[in-house]
């Protein structure tokens, strides 16, 4: 019985002394700093403008005035269509022209003579009648002559197919010496204006009437009020970062019943020719500014049924459970909390599995635990 005291003393003090130590992790403070919000969409570009060149005459492509996949100036000359045959047919056109206005003029003398005539008896009425109509039918005669020779020098100019307007030529989808535009108007090529170019998204509504909202985009009195454009920076699939900035110029006027959303276009400026038509590409669309931020990393947040929370230690190395509030702004792998926390906290970046609320903690930061980890291989 004396002894029993004396044993039940010296095992709490060997259970006290082989306590382990509180569990490791490795800590950092959230960053506070003014970030720009963004939202990332998928989009399609599309030429500002496109033309499908094609044959308005019939005849054998002669020539060919341009090189395939190269900017072409607007009203520049692409293609020959043998354009001999509609010379002639123009010449035919004037020449017939120039015969209706001599007969015109001659039946117009005619006219004078009959009406003068019809003063002192020589002739009748019905003369006089007869010799207008006459004149009447000769100017029917050169209006129609007129509009031959207008016809004649439209095919004629169809022989020389130029540029409707300045933008990157396909290649030739015809060689040279074959007969087009018989029996339908041939596919010669095809030209994109790109320099500037379209991208085409979808955002959903919400989304859009805020940017509208944060715009002060207002209607007073059917006057828009002058409006500040939202930037937007491209990024193909093979980029990193969004290199290719825009802004965007048109917000389609109906919403899409099935899928919420409406359709943006973002214009580029594509100075250098790297964005071509049909591209899928992403649209980091910018929104407004936000002053003193409360950024942590992503990786921290845990959910439970609470919502998302990040474990906090305190001064004591006791973890506590803090939930937050999270917007959709990411920077750098950090995402933004909205609420929960005021940027002078102390969160857990690594370890959580090993962290409990109320439960104790040995904190590090990354520096710390780097050093830790190298006096660990050294010794070992």
């Amino acid at each position: 019985l004396i002894l029993l005291p004396l044993l039940l003393i010296s095992a709490c003090g060997e259970q006290e002394s082989s306590a382990p130590p509180p569990p490791p992790v490795i800590v950092s403070q959230p960053v506070v700093k003014t970030v720009d919000d963004y939202l990332v969409y998928t989009g399609m570009t599309r030429a500002v403008q496109s033309a499908t060149i094609r044959a308005r005459v019939s005849g054998l492509l002669e020539e060919m005035h341009f090189e395939p996949s190269t900017m072409v100036e607007k009203d520049q000359l692409l293609f020959v269509i043998e354009p001999e045959f509609y010379h002639a047919k123009r010449n035919e056109a004037r020449a017939a022209l120039n015969a209706a206005r001599a007969d015109l003029e001659l039946k117009k003398s005619e006219l004078t003579r009959v009406e003068r005539a019809v003063e002192t008896n020589a002739v009748s009425e019905l003369d006089v009648d007869h010799a207008r109509a006459e004149r009447d039918m000769a100017e029917a005669q050169v209006m129609n002559a007129e509009a031959n020779l207008s016809k004649a020098d439209l095919d004629y100019s169809y022989t020389q197919v130029r540029a409707p307007f300045k933008g990157l030529v396909s290649r030739n989808l015809v060689d040279l010496g074959n007969l087009v535009g018989q029996g339908e108007q041939t596919h010669l090529t095809t030209i994109n204006q790109i320099s500037p170019i379209y991208v085409y998204f979808e955002a959903p509504e919400r989304v859009v009437l805020e940017r509208l909202d944060e715009r002060n985009e207002t209607v007073v009195q059917g006057v828009e009020e002058e409006r500040t454009a939202v930037a937007v920076f491209v990024a193909t699939a093979n980029d990193d970062g969004f290199p290719h900035p825009g802004h965007i110029d048109y917000i389609d006027n109906t919403v899409n019943p099935q899928t919420g959303t409406i359709q943006l276009r973002a214009v580029l400026p594509n100075a250098d020719l790297d964005l071509f038509p049909g591209l899928f590409v992403r649209v980091k669309v910018m929104g407004r500014t936000l002053e003193s931020s409360v950024l942590v990393v992503e990786r921290a947040i845990g959910t439970d049924l609470g919502g998302k929370y990040v474990m906090l230690v305190g001064e004591d190395g006791i973890v506590e459970q803090r939930y937050v509030t999270l917007d959709d702004v990411a920077v750098d792998g950090m995402v933004r909390v909205a609420e929960g926390l005021d940027g002078s906290e102390t969160y857990i970046i690594e370890g959580l599995l090993k962290a409990r609320p109320g439960r104790p903690v040995t904190p590090m930061t990354p520096e710390q635990a780097q050093q830790a980890a190298q006096r660990a291989q050294q010794g070992g």
